[in-house]
């Protein structure tokens, strides 16, 4: 039975990670390889597989996830993470700032990509660790939560828009509709986590290489409040408006196309990183010299995650190819439940098995489709039931769990502790959101 499979092969991998200690590079390709071979995918074959999700997952995400560890290093280096920061502090209070990390975050989030709103806030929560000597996690655990609810659950992130489109839903509805449910959700389970008994027992350590290990003792060393904020904005803004023009206008003009590609993720941050260069350096006195030092050891730090993102990658590719999607695809078929809860169910199936948001919900739109003219729920909510359940179960065939457990320095286990259980949980909530949703819609 494939799902047989999946799960061995899961427990197989955390053998290998936490009792033999392998490199999580080499322990998800060596798996990787074994569930190919059993799912009988030709010898010859298998490189390739390899290759194409490598490929893909890194194609993807080494250009966000690397463009913006530099921005964030510059931005560490030269202070201007700590200003911020500092800020934060002031305004808020050493009691208020996980507050403040979630309405940034959520803020952010709304048409940021999780990895590209993560790369960019992250400085500044490793920044009020050290500065504040708070737990790791107390801080940026809320951060990670409110963006993760935000990617998964509304448009115009990819997972929500392409289902929509699917089942001809009305984006900017679901929009409207998301944020009733993603917002009072993702801010509750934001604040709740990080004070659960098992998430407190976590003390990491800032990892080394992604932000300076300085603390500013003088605040005449610190740039400006406006010019820290507006490096920091600068992506934000750029891919927002690009966002806002895709949704408002359907023209095909060559404005249109060129907001497009500025507001595109690996070009706004590389413009951002050209910004905070000058910005962060020649402007405030340091010599390029300098702030390449910094880029460069944002590299060599972001090397191994990267690694370790890509063999997740090819690990997910080796089940899609395995048939995995397929099975459960003909195994759904056909079940007599709510559609709403069925939209739900076959997403977080294909995302315990196949660690792809992305996959999980094309499938499991796929599936349903047919449910939608018939059932008379409405499109929306079909859309937001899906969207939900691709978030559920983030375990060690999804990409984004290896970032999230090499920013924030876990063990797998830890990693599985704090963020397949907030996934979770997130989905079911998100499922409760949407059945109230349809009854509430139904009932105007």
């Amino acid at each position: 039975m494939p799902l047989v499979v999946v799960g061995i092969s899961v427990l197989v991998l955390l053998f290998l990670m936490t009792r033999l200690k392998l490199n999580g590079f080499a322990a998800l390709l060596l798996v990787a390889v074994g569930v190919a071979l059993v799912r009988g995918i030709p010898v010859a074959k298998i490189p390739d597989v390899l290759s194409d999700g490598i490929g893909g997952q890194i194609g993807d995400t080494m250009l966000t996830i690397g463009l913006g560890a530099m921005v964030g290093r510059v931005m560490g280096d030269s202070g201007a993470a700590q200003r911020i920061a500092g800020k934060l502090l002031a305004v808020c209070g050493p009691r208020w700032v996980q507050v403040a990390m979630v309405l940034t975050a959520m803020l952010i989030g709304v048409t940021m990509f999780y990895e590209v709103a993560f790369v960019i806030i992250v400085p500044v929560a490793f920044t009020l660790v050290r500065v504040t000597g708070a737990n790791l996690l107390w801080v940026g655990l809320p951060m990670s939560i409110a963006l993760s609810t935000m990617h998964s659950f509304l448009p115009p992130h990819p997972g929500p828009t392409a289902v929509a489109a699917t089942f001809h839903a009305s984006v900017g509805l679901t929009l409207f509709y998301g944020l009733f449910i993603a917002v009072p959700i993702g801010a509750v389970i934001a604040l709740v986590w990080p004070r659960l008994p098992f998430v407190r027992a976590m003390n990491p350590s800032v990892p080394t290489g992604l932000v300076s290990d300085k603390v500013f003792e003088e605040e005449e060393e610190l740039p400006g409040l406006s010019w820290s904020l507006a490096v920091a904005l600068l992506p934000v803004v750029l891919i927002a408006g690009a966002a806002v023009t895709d949704m408002a206008t359907g023209s095909e003009s060559g404005l249109v196309h060129t907001v497009e590609f500025i507001g595109s993720a690996p070009v706004a941050l590389l413009l951002t990183l050209l910004v905070a260069v000058w910005a962060f350096g020649p402007r405030i006195g340091r010599s390029l010299e300098e702030v390449s030092a910094s880029c460069r050891g944002a590299a060599q730090a972001m090397a191994m995650i990267l690694l370790v993102i890509g063999a997740g990658g090819a690990f997910k590719q080796v089940l899609v190819e395995g048939g995995i999607s397929d099975y459960i695809k003909d195994a759904t078929d056909g079940w007599s439940i709510s559609p709403i809860v069925l939209a739900w169910l076959v997403a977080a199936i294909l995302r315990v098995a196949l660690g792809s948001a992305t996959v999980a919900v094309v499938t499991a739109s796929g599936v349903v489709l047919p449910l939608v003219a018939g059932s008379g729920a409405h499109a929306e909510v079909m859309v937001l039931a899906v969207s939900c359940g691709s978030i559920a179960f983030s375990h060690v065939n999804d990409p984004g769990f290896w970032m999230f457990k090499e920013y924030f320095n876990l063990s797998v286990v830890q990693a599985i502790k704090a963020r397949t259980t907030y996934t979770t949980v997130l989905a079911v909530l998100g499922l409760g959101g949407t059945l109230l949703l349809e009854l509430a819609l139904d009932a105007l």
